[in-house]
C-alpha cells in the first residue's frame, strides 16, 4: 500500500510503500493526530519512517495505479 504525506513548510511530499493493511494505516495515521502524536511507518525495506502529528498537512492512502498493458483503446 502506498501512502503519500504531506509535510506542513515542505515543498516535496513524502512516499512510503508499506506492507501494512488499511486499517493498520488508518489507526496510525489517527493516533498521530491526536496531541504530541507521532506517525510511525514501516516500509516495505523494512526501514521505520517517524513524522511529527502537528506537522502533517494531508495524507493519501491507497494503492498505486497499476500499469496498463496492451493496445485497446479505452471508454
Amino acid at each position: 500500500m502506498e501512502v503519500t504525506i504531506g509535510v506542513q513548510n515542505v515543498a516535496r511530499e513524502l512516499s512510503v510503500e508499506t506492507e501494512s493493511d488499511t486499517a493498520g494505516v488508518t489507526a496510525a495515521i489517527e493516533a498521530a493526530l491526536q496531541p504530541g502524536g507521532v506517525l510511525r511507518l514501516k516500509d516495505s525495506r523494512g526501514r521505520d519512517v517517524f513524522v511529527p502529528g502537528s506537522v502533517i498537512g494531508w495524507i493519501q492512502v491507497g494503492e498505486p495505479e497499476k500499469g496498463r498493458v496492451g493496445f485497446g483503446v479505452t471508454p
